[in-house]
């Protein structure tokens, strides 16, 4: 089970396929780009990754999986980052362990539009937060 902890989306003014191989080359540099595996984050710290249609997950810790996907939009792509609560088990104290995840939502959007903004660098091409 999970549950929506966040969620930002913004357009990329490019084909979907440019898009997605965008964000799997900056998702997952030099590695597997399909499929169910594990890599290691930071030292002593591994996520699972899932690649499935226009998906990318990483799930890991105790609660912490986030997705990004690249959906069709008239403008070109609509790249989405979603934030899930997948705890199995003390689901209660992920936001307890967050501090209420007070500010989450603002610095995930803060990041994801930096992201946007550099993917329209590499890309060439406009974006813009939904």
């Amino acid at each position: 089970m999970k549950k929506l902890i966040t969620e930002v989306a913004g357009v990329v003014e490019a084909p979907g396929a440019t898009v997605w191989e965008d964000l799997l080359a900056t998702m997952l540099p030099g590695g597997r780009r399909e499929g169910g595996f594990t890599v290691a984050d930071f030292p002593g710290h591994t996520s699972t990754v899932e690649v499935t249609g226009h998906t990318i997950a990483f799930q890991g810790g105790w609660w912490y999986r986030g997705e990004w996907s690249v959906e069709p939009h008239p403008q070109g792509s609509l790249l989405v980052h979603r934030v899930f609560n997948v705890a199995d088990r003390m689901r209660w104290g992920v936001g307890m362990a967050n501090r209420f995840f007070i500010g989450f939502r603002e610095n995930t959007r803060k990041g994801f539009a930096e992201s946007l903004a550099r993917a329209g660098q590499r890309l060439g091409c406009a974006t813009r937060l939904t």
